[in-house]
């Protein structure tokens, strides 16, 4: 890895600041020794195991449900159907959504997708509980199903019989533009194929009942929006449910919403009076939870011959599943980013969310932007090549320049600052964009079997979307520092990154600081880590704190040196107080706690309004075997602005877990099913998740434009590398294929897609 990090510093910090160094992860040295804090590891006395009976049916009328004999095998405590679990159907989440579109968390009278949950067995073990399950038998009279978007925007058959179609939502073009007035037009059908988040921890889950108090263990990315669901779902109040999140093995999203089976699992707790935890399979976890993207796509550009893109539409009919959860949504983030980094005059966007016999969509890394991002770059190679221009030439002509910014896009998201020219042309600079051009040129004119294949993706994504978030730095009587925050860490290094804001507030060693989180009893408020959030909001909120913890300290160090607190100074270099003028007199922060009778905080609920706007561009070589298919990624140069970075390392980690999501989906990774709603990737033999073997070593370079919408001037940075990657894989393997004439091919691009497309020309 070859890497550029800049010079400017973070807004506030001191000469001799700790941020913007590359601090190693506090988090790792206890994961590395197996000591992860996990809920699977979680010790209980008396503790009962749940098995789920699912659906090997896509969609039919339940009949009935055999469960026999099975309460009285050996081991199983008790085992529940939709009649007598005792909840009321869920509602759609979103206010907006199709009011019919109700879920059981059970299902009752009907199945609508394989995977999903019709009974559960609870026993004294797991493989008891297991057994019990297999002699449970499910009656489905199949029913027609809807495999696809398009079958469900035919409306055939309808999933919810209460509606006539299969509408979740719905956002209508606001302007019909007219592309007559265009030299050059292109189109294509685009589809931005269905993934899995395959973390390393599917879904655990484990719940108590005593005393009319709930408490649960969850492998959430947001104990107190789970503790809140938890309580909605159960008609409890929030005070009577108590969430703690400790370590969990990957999110990406998909851990964001609380599961029917785990809201289940709070249930049967209170129903028991006994511990029970759910451990999910990872067939389960691959056909039962949710998926992500799933989006189709038709684009359609026009302009002139001089490179000038003046007209753009994007149609998009997205796949929102069986249930809707935030994959109904997702085609609004698409919306606000429909124009990426380019300034377009004439802009139509429509979408219609769809209902299908497949398992829920719901947010996976960045959610709705990747797929706008793709849509929008391949429009701008299909341009490019319909005028016979270079393809980083119409880029560069039709960029939002610097200067522009606050700019308003036409499809009303307003962005904060950007460079999209600058992060090309270091993209460019640092791949050698023009011997690239210059040997592709000549392994073609040679007729070589192995062909280079260049792409290129500039774009923009929306992260922190406003909102506030909790922070509280304490100082405790030994003189050590409790930081406590509302955000949970999932993996992205929250509590290096936490510290080392307060050792760069306070002037403390990071060794002096703890920071806590994920327990709704000890911390007040918290929001879902998504989204890029965390250091613009949560780090944002710890720096106020800590900042406000200063100023506390400030009055008492007056007290200790006998002077007013306006005379009173504090040295962050030193981690003490002293008067104006007279350093070598001087309070520590152990003294000033030791002094103090009780210990001191400072609190924030820090608030930003607004989203932020990091880019970048991403520029992806691949070598491409024109007699078997095979594309292998031979370069990856990333540019990214993520405004100010406080820890490169952690910073470079974000990107390249990104970048490996990015060859997935574009190469490797889809979940599929067959025209009967089958799954055909249950297990990680079948679903051919990334590895190490796939991903290689990035050129990465970070720029920085800071966000004039919060303290610290930063963006997000956890969603940028799976945004521009995906695109420029793409781009890449699409340009290798020029010489046979074709123009699109859709992820992933595997051998066999790629050798079909090459016979098939």
């Amino acid at each position: 890895m070859s890497e550029t990090i800049p010079a400017r510093g973070i807004p506030g910090r001191s000469s001799t600041s700790i941020l913007g160094n590359k601090v190693l992860r506090r988090e790792d040295a206890a994961l590395l020794r197996g000591r992860g804090e996990y809920v699977a590891n979680e010790q209980f006395d008396d503790l009962l195991h749940v098995h789920f009976v699912r659906s090997s049916v896509a969609h039919g009328e339940i009949k009935s449900v055999e469960v026999g004999d099975t309460r009285v095998m050996p081991g199983v405590v008790a085992v529940y159907t939709a009649q007598d679990l005792g909840l009321d159907d869920r509602p759609p989440p979103n206010d907006d959504y199709a009011t019919e579109a109700k879920r059981p968390f059970l299902a009752r009278d009907r199945v609508r997708f394989v995977g999903e949950p019709v009974a559960v067995v609870v026993a004294e073990t797991a493989y008891q509980a297991a057994d019990a399950a297999e002699a449970i038998w499910v009656d489905v009279e199949p029913l027609p199903v809807v495999a696809t978007v398009s079958d469900a925007v035919a409306a055939d058959t309808v999933l919810f019989s209460e509606r006539a179609d299969n509408v979740i939502w719905e956002i209508p073009a606001k302007n019909v533009i007219d592309f007559s007035t265009c030299e050059a037009v292109a189109t294509a059908e685009l589809w931005n194929s269905r993934v899995a988040a395959v973390s390393i921890e599917p879904r655990v889950a484990a719940a108590s009942y005593e005393d009319g108090r709930l408490t649960c263990w969850a492998s959430s990315q947001g104990a107190h929006d789970h503790r809140d669901e938890m309580a909605s779902c159960l008609g409890m109040e929030p005070s009577d449910v108590r969430t703690i999140v400790k370590d969990i093995g990957g999110g990406f999203g998909a851990k964001g919403m609380v599961s029917e089976e785990e809201i289940i699992v709070g249930q049967l707790a209170r129903l028991l009076g006994r511990p029970v935890r759910w451990v999910e399979s990872r067939t389960e976890n691959l056909t039962g939870y949710v998926h992500g993207r799933a989006q189709a796509q038709t684009v359609t550009i026009g302009g002139n011959y001089d490179g000038r893109v003046t007209h753009y539409r994007l149609e998009v009919v997205q796949d929102s599943g069986a249930y809707p959860k935030w994959g109904a949504y997702l085609a609004e983030f698409t919306r606000n980013l429909a124009t990426g980094v380019y300034d377009i005059a004439n802009v139509e966007f429509s979408s219609v969310s769809v209902a299908t016999n497949t398992a829920p969509i719901c947010a996976y890394r960045g959610a709705g932007r990747p797929e706008a991002t793709a849509a929008v770059e391949r429009a701008m190679d299909l341009f490019a090549s319909e005028i016979g221009m270079d393809p980083t030439e119409v880029r560069r002509r039709n960029f939002v320049p610097p200067e522009a910014f606050p700019y308003t896009t036409p499809t009303g998201t307003s962005m904060d600052s950007g460079d999209y020219r600058g992060s090309l042309d270091r993209a460019l600079a640092a791949a050698d964009y023009a011997g690239l051009r210059a040997e592709q040129q000549r392994r073609r004119d040679a007729g070589e079997r192995m062909l280079l294949g260049i792409g290129v993706a500039t774009y923009v994504e929306i992260t922190g979307f406003g909102g506030s978030e909790y922070g509280e730095v304490r100082l405790r009587a030994d003189g050590t520092v409790l930081a406590s925050t509302g955000a949970t860490p999932i993996g992205t290094g929250h509590h290096t990154t936490w510290a080392m804001l307060v050792a760069d507030r306070l002037g403390v060693p990071l060794d002096a600081i703890e920071v806590r989180h994920g327990d709704t009893d000890v911390i007040p408020t918290g929001e879902v880590t998504g989204g890029s959030r965390s250091v613009q909001l949560a780090g944002s909120a710890i720096a106020d704190a800590s900042e406000k913890l200063v100023e506390l300290a400030r009055q008492a160090a007056a007290d200790l040196l006998e002077a007013a607190p306006g005379d009173v100074v504090h040295d962050r270099e030193h981690g003490a107080f002293h008067v104006t003028g007279t350093p070598a007199v001087a309070r520590s922060w152990a003294d000033v706690a030791a002094a103090s009778g009780e210990e001191m905080a400072g609190l924030s609920d820090h608030s930003q309004k607004g989203a932020t706007f990091p880019c970048g561009t991403h520029v992806v070589v691949v070598e491409l075997d024109s007699e078997t298919g095979q594309v292998t990624i031979d370069q990856v140069v990333a540019v990214d602005d993520s405004g100010v970075i406080v820890n490169p390392l952690l910073a470079a980690g974000q990107i390249h877990g990104g970048l490996a999501q990015g060859v997935a989906q574009g190469l490797l990774e889809e979940f599929r099913y067959d025209a009967d709603g089958n799954p055909q990737t249950t297990n990680l033999a079948d679903y051919t998740a990334v590895s190490t073997m796939e991903v290689p070593s990035y050129e990465r370079s970070f720029m920085e434009t800071p966000t004039p919408r919060n303290p610290l001037g930063a963006k997000g940075i956890g969603e940028s590398g799976s945004i521009g990657s995906t695109a420029a894989v793409q781009s890449a393997v699409i340009d290798a294929l020029v010489p046979w004439g074709i123009r699109h091919l859709d992820m992933p691009m595997t051998p066999e897609k790629v050798w079909a497309a090459i016979q098939a020309s």
